[in-house]
């Protein structure tokens, strides 16, 4: 058997397996069920995100002789489609049949009637490529075509489409698929195809991919033949003439320690190595907007290119008045590159206008030396996770005495602080309930250095899930994860509403505050929410921030009783 690419081995059969596009799914699946198809539609948008595939789906779903609507993968009509050879499905590449010719001998053809379907389907891709006789031509029968047939439009420029073309299509928008998509997809064709892989791997095709299902496919099929059935990152960016991670954070802490000697050797490097100049500058710009992001919110969720203890680290060095200068720089770059004929010398300048502006960091980075690690690759195949015992107290005192130590003790004698704005809020509640306006202004005092301490010391908390009085507490707490703190406020995020509610009850604030006292040594409130109302508070917190309209932090004054 011929050997086939992994992005047709791998295309969607069903709707439901189509990845990202749910609208559209959802949109054709009730047109069917209900009866009300059109005659004519148009499918645009990027390259690779499934619009020939959704309208071979579309042409499947009605033929199959399990009913309209269905696709069974298994009765004559669906196979041929499938195998590309049905006689009343007819794709056609307009970028290479765009005279008035080809279209005539078309239309010449819709009058007949279907052979196997009840709908002669008629694909034409690129249609943006036929020409204005070619489009003219097309005019009359996609206006009034005969009841058995039905045009498909699928392009990547529908600026280019004549707009009496356009008002006789129902339009579908297809957008670039969500990179969670491409990875669950991507992963799931890794697991079936039996490969090694690394996480890091999947995630640099992803990006690479930039929302393309069948670009993500083709790259991972190119990296495995490279490198003989396993993806690792080393080949990836050897294969792409790409940087890692890595070494654009190096270089960036280079360029703000205005060491011109080492920037200058690193360029050298990128230019004997054939690097991508051009990809590496936008990946320089995507690490500086994470840092503006962090900088201006504390939060890691919103990071794209940057692990939150990688944005933690380099916000302490660059300042969003720095960052946002050296964006002006790059993005300057970018657009010249058009201009020039060999990018090189430009980024060159770009570098060194960088590496000399003012102010780049508040003090000099210094790097700690790291021990080199074992790369440890992870197989596909599931894996179980292993489990670290619970550390039991009264072998811990047994041990404690042995070795002469006196055992940890718990300071009974907190008092639980409470906001008295809280309190007001619900007094007769059972538990806390903080409404959005004051959950921003608690967002706006946090600290990030004080966030990444509990982060960081966070799986401390495991070591007393079996204490006697404040094990259930610590069990409580280690489900969650530290999304907001300021000295007084710890904001939790859960990824269930139970468990952010079980937080909330007053009951659990005094044994709760006491664990975060007795691993941390901090005096805190403790808040939950849950992952949607995380997702919310940020999206409240950063339209805030993009109006001017957040509160400031010297403004704000929560008050708090039982210190």
């Amino acid at each position: 058997m011929a050997y086939k690419a992994l992005y047709r081995t791998y295309r969607p059969q069903t709707f439901d397996e189509v990845a990202g596009q749910e609208h559209i799914v959802k949109t054709l699946k009730n047109a069917l069920a209900t009866g009300k198809i059109a005659h004519a539609y148009l499918f645009a948008g990027p390259r690779g995100t499934g619009k020939t595939t959704m309208a071979k789906l579309f042409a499947k779903a009605l033929n199959c002789e399990e009913g309209i609507g269905h696709q069974c993968n298994s009765c004559k009509n669906c196979v041929s489609i499938m195998e590309g050879n049905h006689p009343d499905v007819l794709e056609l590449d307009a970028a290479s049949n765009n005279g008035v010719d080809e279209i005539r001998e078309l239309i010449d053809k819709v009058k007949y009637g279907t052979i196997l379907g009840r709908y002669k389907v008629y694909i034409i891709d690129e249609v943006h490529m036929l020409s204005a006789g070619a489009f003219n031509a097309l005019l009359k029968t996609l206006e009034e075509p005969p009841e058995h047939v039905i045009f498909i439009l699928a392009t990547t420029e529908p600026h280019k489409i004549l707009p009496t073309i356009l008002s006789r299509c129902q339009r579908y928008d297809f957008t670039k698929v969500s990179e969670v998509d491409i990875k669950e997809r991507l992963k799931a064709v890794l697991l079936n195809e039996n490969v090694e892989y690394v996480e890091d791997a999947v995630e640099l095709i992803v990006s690479l991919a930039d929302g393309g299902m069948r670009d993500a496919l083709s790259i991972l099929e190119k990296v495995l033949a490279y490198s003989n059935n396993r993806l690792v990152v080393e080949d990836v960016l050897n294969i792409f003439a790409l940087e890692s991670k890595e070494e654009k954070i190096k270089l960036l802490k280079s360029i703000i320690n205005h060491d011109m000697s080492d920037v200058l050797s690193r360029l050298n490097n990128y230019v004997t190595k054939g690097t991508d100049i051009k990809r590496l500058t936008e990946d320089l710009l995507s690490i500086l907007k994470d840092i503006v992001i962090y900088n201006s919110s504390n939060i890691g969720n919103y990071l794209e290119s940057l692990k939150e203890e990688e944005a933690l680290d380099l916000s302490k060095y660059i300042s969003n008045e720095v960052a946002l200068k050296m964006i002006d720089i790059l993005l300057g770059a970018i657009k010249d590159y058009k201009n020039v004929t060999s990018i090189n010398p430009l980024f060159e300048i770009t570098l060194i206008k960088l590496t000399s502006l003012d102010g780049s960091s508040p003090k000099k980075i210094v790097e700690t030396p790291k021990v080199e690690k074992p790369i440890i690759k992870e197989v596909i195949k599931p894996v179980e996770e292993v489990k670290v015992e619970p550390i039991i107290e009264n072998k811990i005192e047994e041990e404690n005495i042995k070795n002469n130590i006196a055992a940890p003790v718990f300071s009974d004698n907190i008092t639980p602080i409470e906001s008295v704005i809280y309190l007001k809020e619900a007094e007769q509640e059972e538990n806390f309930a903080i409404a959005d306006d004051l959950m921003v202004q608690v967002m706006a005092i946090s600290k990030k250095e004080i966030k990444a301490e509990l982060v960081d010391g966070w799986k401390n908390i495991k070591k007393i899930s079996t204490h006697e009085k404040y094990g259930k507490a610590a069990t409580l707490l280690i489900d969650g994860r530290p999304l907001v703190a300021s000295p007084k406020v710890l904001i939790l995020e859960y990824p269930l509403s139970k468990l952010a509610e079980k937080v909330n009850l007053k009951e659990n604030q005094a044994e709760l505050q006491t664990v975060i006292n007795h691993i941390f040594h901090k005096h805190m409130f403790v808040y939950a929410v849950s992952r949607n109302q995380s997702i919310d508070l940020q999206a409240l917190y950063m339209n805030l921030l993009q109006i001017g309209k957040l509160p400031k932090a010297k403004d704000v004054n929560l008050e708090f009783i039982g210190e």
